[in-house]
């Protein structure tokens, strides 16, 4: 948008400048005038498919979805009239004519737009007989179910899925309707990443619920229930509790785990500490051997299933450290275990993600320790925030609380892996000081940071000039893998989460979530980090404890901090 030709227009008799090129829909939002929208998202092509946008301009006899049309010099719009409200008041109707109802059963009843629009505009939502009362419920791997009856058909999964280059879900015709369906060919699958549901307008798609299974044990004697919350969920959850996009809520959610019954509550960012070490650690090892270069992160479990299926030949790149959540239940489970003597088999571990990728991880056999899973339960941060809804428990009131000892104090270092370039900030700030022997000079490596597709940066250690790349969405990662296939070598260190802008963005987190929101959660993680004594993972107190009193041995460190990779076939 060239921003040297402004125009002049107004909206609802108020005179505003606009830009040419600018969306009605884009100008109003950006001097805070509500027009209703369902099916557009700013991450997304514009379809206007829902019309719920459509707006009065004078002199046009046909209204216009604000959305899609583009504002002229002089332009007049009205955004509500009783004509307009007529007409949206049918489209709603229609809308939920292809919509099953299914409110008191879903988790989006307290903060679903399809439902507030009905509320607002006051519509019957039941005037028509549902259509596709008859479509199925797909279920995809233990991450996420589909069910088309609830589908408005706005393509935004199957967009987003082919934004992915997964390409798994497709629109196939039905008679004379058409209908989104997962792809049958062996060459498509799910990798989980969730942000089909995080662009879905109406919860048609949502991760696979464990609500059942994770407040049985906390009602049931002789259970230690550990819950576990992942460095992004703390800068989110509050928006389900009307608190500003990027608010930090680590000890008030930590109060709201204990009130719903958790035994103990341990912050997942001191996960992210021993991934940390044990990454920087895999990093110079292979620097020094010059195998196995350039080293893939691993700890985003969609970008893994997508490797492991898309591209296997890239397995021996990915790191063999496993997951912040994976090791840290794991340490639970024997490292804590012992320390407090409790019975491994009675501890049920639940992590709170903003993941859904994250239900599938915890199903790998290989991840097992002593026949035992490091994590028994995943809820998203969407799902927390309805338990704790449901169970009248308020984030936004509850008194505060700090988490656990000796498990539930992370370094800076911790919780910036939330952002995009925050694990492999993380694992640059304790690399420097493990090969060099010298102190950092810098804390912040700015130039791995913010939410670009790709980012690039060079930056030297010791004696070795290291190229790096940091990318966010399975799609933005295809650029770099034909990069190297023509020069293998052109970078020694990648990073990639499959969500947009990182776990900040991820499958599991409130909605709406755009590049706006995603930008306010990270700040807060960079200000979170800012604002601790220490910000390198190899001084937290807490990880030099735990290597000193029991991941002494490579048996042990191995046993809990490290895992494989396989090729995958077609899942779903």
């Amino acid at each position: 948008m060239n921003k040297k030709n402004r125009i002049e227009i107004s909206i609802d008799q108020k005179k505003l400048t606009a830009f040419e090129g600018q969306t009605i829909l884009e100008v109003a939002d950006a001097y805070g005038i509500e027009i209703p929208t369902l099916c557009s998202h700013p991450d997304l092509t514009i379809k206007a498919s829902c019309r719920v946008c459509c707006v009065e301009i004078l002199g046009k006899e046909a209204f216009a979805p604000a959305c899609s049309t583009k504002v002229e010099n002089g332009m007049e719009i009205i955004t509500l009239s009783p004509d307009l409200r007529r007409a949206r008041e049918i489209n709603l109707e229609l809308i939920f004519a292809q919509h099953c109802q299914k409110c008191p059963d879903c988790i989006w009843q307290f903060n679903c737009q399809l439902l507030n629009l009905a509320r607002k505009f006051e519509i019957r939502i039941n005037k028509f007989t549902d259509r596709k009362i008859a479509y199925p419920t797909y279920q995809f791997g233990p991450a996420i179910t589909f069910d088309s009856s609830k589908c408005i058909d706005c393509r935004n999964c199957v967009e987003v899925c082919e934004k992915q280059n997964v390409k798994f879900l497709e629109v196939k015709e039905r008679g004379h309707l058409f209908q989104v369906v997962p792809s049958r060919s062996e060459e498509r699958d799910c990798i989980y990443c969730g942000q089909c549901v995080v662009h879905c307008p109406v919860g048609a798609l949502e991760a696979v619920g464990e609500f059942e299974e994770v407040e049985k044990p906390l009602w049931e004697q002789g259970k230690t229930v550990v819950f576990q919350f992942a460095p992004s969920v703390r800068s989110s959850i509050g928006e389900e509790f009307g608190l500003p996009y990027g608010t930090v809520v680590t000890e008030k959610l930590t109060a709201a785990l204990r009130k719903l019954g958790a035994d103990r509550v341990f912050d997942v960012g001191v996960g992210a500490d021993f991934t940390t070490v044990e990454e920087a650690k895999e990093l110079l090892e292979r620097l020094e051997s010059q195998k196995n270069l350039p080293m893939f992160t691993s700890c985003c479990p969609a970008w893994v299933r997508y490797v492991e299926f898309f591209h296997p030949e890239l397995i021996p790149n990915l790191t063999t450290t496993r997951s912040p959540h994976i090791i840290l239940g794991g340490l639970i489970k024997t490292y804590w275990a012992e320390k407090e003597s409790v019975d491994p088999e009675k501890i049920v571990v639940v992590s709170i993600m903003p993941c859904t990728a994250k239900k599938y991880e915890i199903k790998r056999e290989e991840l097992k320790i002593n026949g035992l899973r490091p994590v028994d339960h995943v809820l998203t941060t969407r799902e927390l925030a309805y338990l704790l809804i449901k169970h009248k428990i308020d984030l936004k009131t509850i008194p505060p609380e700090p988490p656990d000892y000796p498990l539930g104090s992370s370094s800076g270092a911790g919780l910036i892996y939330g952002a995009s370039g925050g694990v492999m900030e993380s694992a640059l700030r304790t690399a420097f000081e493990k090969l060099t022997g010298r102190k950092l000079p810098r804390i912040e490596f700015e130039e791995v940071r913010g939410l670009q597709e790709v980012k690039k940066a060079s930056i030297k250690i010791g004696q070795h000039q290291l190229s790096l790349a940091v990318v966010n969405g399975t799609g933005n990662a295809e650029t770099i893998i034909n990069q190297l296939k023509s020069n293998p070598r052109e970078y020694d260190y990648i990073e990639v989460m499959a969500c947009f802008g990182g776990c900040i963005g991820g499958g599991g987190q409130p909605v709406p979530t755009n590049a706006k929101i995603r930008r306010a959660r990270a700040k807060a993680l960079y200000q979170a980090d800012a604002a601790k004594e220490i910000r390198q993972a190899h001084k937290n107190p807490e990880v030099v404890e735990a290597y000193q009193k029991y991941l002494t041995t490579k048996e042990k460190i191995s046993q809990v901090c490290l895992t494989k990779f396989f090729p995958k076939e077609k899942e779903n």
